[in-house]
């Protein structure tokens, strides 16, 4: 009676990598365990030089080079990764200091993180000591709509066609105008914010498509503010919207200080990462 030998192919196990999130000075373990990373488990700690990285698992067939290149085109992979990374990097924030890595960093193993944390320690330490005590919030202002005056008298000579062109114009010339007063107006609210911020930083005006805005967004701020300074700014915020009625001022935050960390730590030696 013969016999057929059974032959198995294994799949090698994915090689582990670590997407990294952020750098704190210490965080407790069992805080870290209630924290949901990129793969559906716990995060965890990479220590070194006095630091810790707080890190997700990211097998190299998902968030290799390669692989991750091909991920970050795909919308919806690119939308869920971000949500993931900023849920995790929002609740060390809520603990204490936090630099924010960029998204998508990944390392090949947390030997790499530890060695970076190592190679770069006085950069972060100065990092951390910088965002200790203070906080990231948002100023968005938008465009309010004016209604644009018409010279009827104007508009009425030479005719209709004529009139008609004439109220158009008038109409375009006072849309113009009214932009350019908020423009101003977004600077001078800015200039009045960074003097009671620490630092501040004006981003890209968003999109209405990505703001939800009915009105175009004229000022896109980041200010870095003292705790114990956040109600003075709160205060002079709403003094703002006051002396500006051309632009809505909306507050936004506390954020991760994702706008004040001038190098974002991401390892030397990352095996891919989003820029």
């Amino acid at each position: 009676m013969g016999s057929t030998a059974e032959v198995t192919t294994q799949r090698p196990a994915p090689v582990a990598g670590a997407w990294l999130h952020g750098v704190v000075r210490n965080i407790e373990p069992a805080a870290l365990a209630m924290i949901v990373g990129m793969d559906g488990g716990p995060v965890r700690a990479v220590p070194a030089a006095g630091l810790i990285a707080v890190v997700s698992a990211a097998p190299l067939n998902e968030y290799g080079e390669d692989s991750l290149r091909r991920n970050l085109e795909d919308l919806v992979w690119l939308e869920r990764a971000a949500r993931a990374h900023h849920a995790v990097v929002e609740t060390l924030a809520r603990r204490g200091p936090v630099a924010p890595a960029r998204l998508a960093t990944v390392h090949s193993g947390d030997d790499g993180v530890a060695a970076s944390l190592a190679a770069r320690r006085a950069e972060l330490v100065a990092t951390l000591d910088r965002l200790t005590g203070r906080g990231e919030w948002g100023v968005k202002g938008y465009l309010v709509p004016g209604a644009a005056s018409v010279n009827a008298e104007a508009a009425s000579a030479g005719g209709v066609g004529t009139a008609y062109l004439r109220r158009r114009r008038a109409q375009l010339t006072a849309r113009e105008e009214h932009q350019q007063v908020a423009s101003a107006a977004a600077d001078a609210v800015h200039a009045a914010l960074c003097d009671v911020a620490v630092a501040g930083r004006r981003h890209a005006p968003q999109d209405r498509r990505l703001s939800g805005a009915p009105t175009p967004m004229v000022l896109n701020g980041a200010y870095l503010v003292d705790v114990t300074e956040l109600s003075r700014f709160t205060d002079l915020l709403g003094q703002l919207g006051g002396r500006h009625p051309g632009v809505r001022l909306e507050l936004t935050g506390p954020w991760p200080a994702y706008s004040f960390v001038a190098d974002r730590p991401d390892p030397d030696g990352a095996v891919g990462e989003s820029r």
